[in-house]
């Protein structure tokens, strides 16, 4: 079976115990500072881990030679072989043509633009390799091994220092017309500004409930009598202030609180998803959850999406990567035993 146009390749069967025993798959994880690499048995298992610092390098090469670097430390580590890999997937960040495996445009790699990477990934390598934003990517990760195990619509909230979603609908990830569907940053809601959307700036949610956004709105409310925290604080530390008690980090929480509630009931207006699964290092703080869906419950007591906090934390991405790697590998697998058994009957109608 070859790749889904919407949630990439599936894993249809189970590897053969010889593919068990003897293959490994790599999954990656292409950030914007750093690059982390796991090697991972058949069942998604990683047995070895890989990092690096990417700060600074600009050209797609230098990442792809980096990865392989990483690929063939991981093998000698492990005591593997490189004909031993059967597959790789990467996230990175941007907007990601999965099925033709292109990097369309991100800021975060020094402005790519329409990067092939999964073909410079596969020259190198020799063996396939999928491509999807790293949001799609943690979101399928959750989907393969965390808080959405089993749960076949949901959406995965990564707020960070910027808001992206990873959407499933029917087992499947969406990723919309022009491979956009997620971009929730840019959302309008109540208590945002309305402006003009300019290129590589953050949106009208991403500036109430992103990490950076929220500093920037308590270095504007800070006073130095109104808190024991420094004007310089994080997201997180405001947050662990609010639950102390701290008056000015109260308030603050609240607003971004209802900002992302507005968000989360409107898009379960749309798509009627039970669950909201949050990540990222703002996204997983629990008063922040607690606050939302707090709010959630005032506003409607009918359109209840359950607010479950990542269980795989700073690992969905990797996990994602894994498993897609190991669908890649097992479908990839699947077509080449289709077309030998096809082989073998035409040969025997042949003779006949």
């Amino acid at each position: 079976m070859e790749s889904n146009l919407l949630s990439g390749p599936a894993i249809t069967e189970e590897p053969s115990q010889e593919h068990r025993d003897r293959g490994f798959v790599i999954g990656v994880d292409i950030g914007g500072t750093n690059l982390r690499l796991a090697l991972a048995d058949w069942a998604g298992n990683f047995v070895g881990r890989w990092a690096c610092s990417t700060a600074g390098i600009r050209e797609p090469q230098a990442i792809v030679r980096l990865i392989c670097q990483g690929v063939d430390a991981l093998i000698l580590e492990s005591g593997r072989s490189r004909g031993d890999l059967k597959a790789i997937a990467a996230g990175a960040p941007g907007i990601t043509d999965s099925d033709n495996g292109v990097v369309l445009a991100t800021s975060y790699l020094m402005g790519w633009k329409e990067v092939p990477l999964r073909d410079l990934l596969e020259a190198e390598l020799g063996v396939p390799a999928f491509l999807d934003n790293d949001v799609n990517m943690a979101a399928f990760g959750e989907y393969s091994a965390g808080s959405a195990i089993g749960v076949s619509d949901f959406v995965f909230l990564a707020i960070g220092t910027g808001v992206g979603a990873g959407i499933v609908l029917n087992g499947q990830v969406y990723r919309g017309h022009g491979w956009l569907a997620g971009e929730v940053g840019y959302m309008l809601v109540p208590g945002t500004g309305v402006t003009a959307i300019e290129e590589d700036r953050p949106g009208a949610l991403e500036e109430m409930v992103g990490g950076e956004g929220i500093r920037s709105r308590w270095q504007c409310r800070w006073s130095e009598g109104e808190t024991t925290l420094p004007q310089e604080a994080t997201a997180t530390q405001i947050f662990d202030a609010a639950r102390a008690g701290d008056a000015l980090a109260q308030e603050l929480l609240g607003l971004v609180a209802r900002t992302l509630a507005y968000a989360i009931y409107n898009i379960s207006l749309v798509l009627n998803c039970p669950l909201f699964v949050l990540g990222g290092s703002v996204g997983l703080h629990p008063a922040l959850r607690e606050a939302a869906g707090a709010v959630l419950k005032r506003i409607n007591t009918r359109v209840q999406p359950t607010l479950a906090p990542s269980s795989l934390g700073a690992e969905a991405q990797l996990n994602g990567a894994v498993f897609r790697a190991i669908a890649v590998a097992t479908s990839r697998r699947l077509v080449r035993e289709c077309r030998a058994q096809k082989a073998c009957l035409n040969g025997s109608a042949n003779i006949d």
